[in-house]
């Protein structure tokens, strides 16, 4: 009718995007064809420029067009002089930000932008930190700008301090931005490099005001744990066992270490292993000697182990006419303990923790169920006082499963870490050499290492899996008691010099093979297999007769 607009049909509207899609895609195929063909002739003219724009300014995350647009911009730099130079890179970053209107968070805009950048002949650092405030005041979680923002920050000389003052601003604005806490946590140090300093109250202010605000926030609480864990611990070598008759050192370390080169021997007056150590995942290592090396019992043999790395070093002494007993050294007091075992937080002083502990059991009263409050109370409690705490420590990580059972099992294996660094506190080291923790919900093991001296250990029902490849370093183990677990490998269990009973009375050990390591043990001679799947096999005596030859008396 007249006066009405014609309304098309939903398929003539289809049909015309159709057309009009394809129109862009054959511009868009012809013009990148052109652009790879330029760059295959090694042309950079100003055509190949406005190609590769015309490509970019649609679709900014083709990586290669960002490469042959900065081909072409080097060889400007070759035939321009400064001034045309300067010209052009303002121009570029121009485009940039067009580009990044596109798309924010483009790997290959904002990586151009810095080469671009740090190329300028004279660059206007104001304006690239304005560009990235108003990037961060649309996304304060795009890490791409806050990745160019450092680096603005660094070849502008920005002081740290300033820096702090802006995360500040963007955390007052929103206490959820996880990048601003980070970015802190990068700056920190810088104001203290040498000996990192206790922070602030007005540090810990900041991030109170965060959790008591939003308490199920998590970016507050991970800033908060790095806070109280600024502090770093002693690195040392913790104990050093060598024995003359099996031939081996065995040393543990206070964090993890790799020992690249195994040893070197000065065979003057001593004997001198050299470790060189960097960090990685082992807390421990055994190193065979040669043979020979400290086998002549008429000889006293003075070792020393140097962590070159910590230029530190722990010396063990074999006397003349011992032939059979071990000589070890260790810094296992129960002082050095709680220092090894404070998880993740630092030495601080106590009066400070009591107080972190304090502020959070206040927030726990408010929020009984809010899993990072307990967790972070669980460990102040390990830092103040692990022992003393022990029994409330239990009661929140029973908490903890139900309120946030998707991880349950990883609160389990915390819970079983901090169960055994307790059961070690406990122990008079250099007395006791009997290691118990039964009957504990152990669902892993840890800190084998610190149990070098141990010669029986029990760890019957547990939770337990496993016995993991760190149980090598008991050297001095006689006797292992795990009845009544769920374990299925005995994986760790391999070349124990002084092994002679294992008890691993109803396990889900199914196979011989999983019988395997226990052969690599010379001096076994009891095994307790009853209620393991494996004791149905059929003519089980005899395949462990012949599997385990030393075993004489076997219980099925």
């Amino acid at each position: 009718q007249h006066g009405r607009v014609k309304l098309k049909s939903t398929a003539q509207q289809e049909e015309e995007k159709k057309k009009e899609r394809e129109k862009k895609l054959k511009i868009y195929v012809a013009t990148r064809d052109a652009c790879f063909s330029k760059r295959k002739e090694s042309i950079c003219d100003d055509e190949a420029l406005q190609l590769t724009q015309q490509l970019l300014s649609s679709n900014p995350d083709f990586a290669t067009l960002w490469n042959y647009r900065r081909e072409i911009l080097m060889h400007l730099e070759t035939v321009k002089d400064e001034d045309e130079i300067q010209k052009v890179y303002i121009s570029e970053l121009s485009f940039l930000e067009s580009c990044l209107k596109v798309n924010p968070k483009s790997y290959g805009s904002w990586h151009h932008r810095g080469w671009v950048s740090a190329r300028l002949p004279r660059p206007d650092w104001a304006r690239e930190l304005s560009l990235c405030d108003r990037c961060l005041s649309l996304d304060d979680r795009n890490f791409h700008c806050w990745d160019y923002r450092r680096m603005v920050v660094k070849m502008s000389g920005v002081p740290v301090d300033q820096e702090l003052a802006f995360t500040d601003r963007l955390i007052g604005s929103n206490f959820s931005n996880y990048s601003s806490w980070h970015y802190r946590s990068t700056l920190l140090p810088l104001l203290h490099p040498e000996s990192p300093e206790p922070p602030s109250p007005c540090q810990y202010e900041l991030v109170q005001n965060a959790f008591f605000t939003d308490p199920n926030d998590q970016s507050a609480w991970f800033y908060y744990r790095w806070l109280l864990g600024r502090a770093e611990r002693e690195e040392m070598i913790s104990c050093v066992y060598v024995s003359r008759e099996e031939e081996r050192v065995a040393v543990a370390f206070s964090r993890p270490v790799n020992v690249t080169l195994p040893f070197s021997l000065a065979d003057t007056f001593s004997l001198c292993f050299v470790f060189v150590v960097f960090l990685t995942l082992t807390r421990s290592q055994i190193c065979a000697l040669p043979p020979g090396t400290i086998s002549d019992i008429t000889n006293e043999h003075n070792l020393t182990v140097h962590w070159t790395e910590k230029h530190t070093h722990r010396d063990c002494a074999l006397y003349t006419g011992d032939t059979h007993h071990p000589s070890f050294t260790h810094d296992l007091a129960n002082s050095v303990c709680s220092v090894f075992f404070r998880s993740e937080l630092s030495v601080e002083k106590t009066s400070v923790l009591q107080s972190e502990l304090q502020s959070c059991n206040q927030l726990q009263e408010l929020e009984p169920l809010n899993k990072w409050c307990l967790l972070t109370i669980i460990l102040l409690m390990r830092a103040l006082d692990p022992l003393g705490y022990e029994k409330e420590t239990l009661a929140h990580f029973q908490t903890l499963k139900e309120v946030d059972s998707m991880r349950c099992a990883y609160y389990s294996d915390l819970c079983s870490k901090f169960m055994i660094e307790n059961t070690i506190l406990k122990m008079e080291y250099a007395e006791v050499r009997v290691f118990s923790i039964s009957d504990k919900n152990l669902t892993t093991l840890c800190h084998l290492d610190q149990l070098l001296l141990v010669t029986h250990i029990n760890l019957s029902s547990n939770q337990l899996q496993r016995l993991p490849p760190q149980f090598a370093m008991l050297q001095c183990l006689e006797v292992l008691e795990a009845d009544n677990n769920s374990i299925e490998s005995l994986e760790g269990v391999y070349h124990l010099p002084k092994l002679e009973e294992v008890l691993l009375k109803n396990n889900k050990i199914s196979t011989l093979a999983d019988l395997q390591p226990l052969a690599s043990c010379p001096r076994l001679k009891r095994l307790d297999l009853r209620g393991n799947p494996v004791t149905q096999t059929a003519n089980i005596e005899s395949e462990l007769a012949e599997l385990l030859p030393s075993v004489t008396d076997l219980l099925l």
